[in-house]
């Protein structure tokens, strides 16, 4: 298969991959336009048609940000693709091309592939991600916060209630640059220029707010006597599901996470019935956050790719 004709990913590319999207909606948080975009200059997104799939790739991320599981030399990392059989595209690949690795690959997919008589005969492998796991709860849950194991939750949102005089308000256009700013005022607190991966975060911050209509993301912005503590930003993955990309809060401010997610979630996405919460990255304190919201699910994720002998 030829790869060398793809092209990269510019906003105007949204009703394309849109028409992909809609007829196979995805369930894993990585398979929007919105992600695919603003993590295009981290990630070095590459995309091409091929026989009515979608296929989306990186020629740089694993040699830049990740080390390939196989260690091979410029290694390709791939997303599952997007079409009716993504199963055969992805063994397709492994036969044309040799050093790859398709990463996020959500169990539907792996359990095809494994079953394929060509599994064997190309020495593939699966690798279970926990990592890149999402995690999904049940949409009204998280509105309500109902029972023990909401209960802190429900005292910290209660708290920020009667502590302060607070204001919610769905981000549009004139709320732009207020949502910048407080995300600037965050990464100054968290000393963002000193991680590399939270000034790649805000690169991407930077392009979702700078294509917010472009993009149609929701979000939503929360302020306590004029000054924003907290926004959110997220969109709908597929009919049932809101996924959050974005939600920073300042931590001074007692439940203002717990307030921007519940009042986000009250006033947006009204057809959802489900919430992703994207992937903990095996961060230790991002897994025990995500943990204590009480997922009804994970959406697991594989990495797939293949031994290669010393002398490939």
């Amino acid at each position: 298969m030829n790869v060398n004709n793809a092209k990269s990913i510019e906003i105007d590319d949204k009703d394309y991959f849109d028409k992909y999207l809609q007829k196979f909606p995805p369930e894993i948080s990585e398979l929007t336009f919105t992600n695919l975009y603003i993590w295009k200059d981290f990630y070095e997104f590459n995309f091409v048609e091929r026989n009515e799939h979608l296929i989306i790739f990186s020629k740089t991320f694993l040699k830049k940000w990740w080390k390939p599981i196989n260690e091979c030399s410029n290694c390709l990392f791939f997303l599952p693709p997007i079409g009716p059989t993504p199963e055969l595209i992805i063994l397709e690949l492994f036969e044309s091309l040799k050093n790859l690795e398709i990463h996020r690959t959500p169990n539907d997919i792996t359990n095809k592939i494994e079953t394929h008589k060509k599994f064997e005969r190309l020495d593939l492998k699966i690798l279970h991600d926990r990592n890149s796991w999402d995690y999904v709860y049940e949409k009204e849950a998280l509105i309500n916060l109902s029972g023990n194991k909401y209960r802190q939750k429900r005292r910290l949102l209660k708290k920020f209630k009667m502590q302060y005089d607070y204001e919610f308000n769905i981000i549009d256009k004139a709320l732009i640059d207020k949502t910048y700013e407080l995300q600037l005022e965050w990464c100054d607190q968290n000393e963002c220029q000193r991680n590399i991966d939270l000034k790649q975060e805000q690169n991407a911050i930077k392009n979702a707010l700078d294509f917010y209509d472009e993009l149609g993301l929701s979000g939503g912005i929360l302020c306590v006597e004029n000054k924003c503590v907290g926004y959110t930003l997220g969109e709908m993955l597929n009919k049932d599901m809101v996924v959050i990309h974005i939600e920073k809060a300042h931590i001074d401010y007692e439940g203002s996470y717990q307030a921007i997610n519940n009042f986000f979630l009250k006033n947006c996405c009204k057809k959802a019935k489900f919430v992703n919460r994207e992937q903990d990255l095996g961060i230790p304190g991002l897994r025990k956050a995500k943990e204590s919201y009480n997922p009804i699910r994970m959406v697991e994720k594989n990495v797939i790719y293949r031994n290669l002998s010393e002398n490939d």
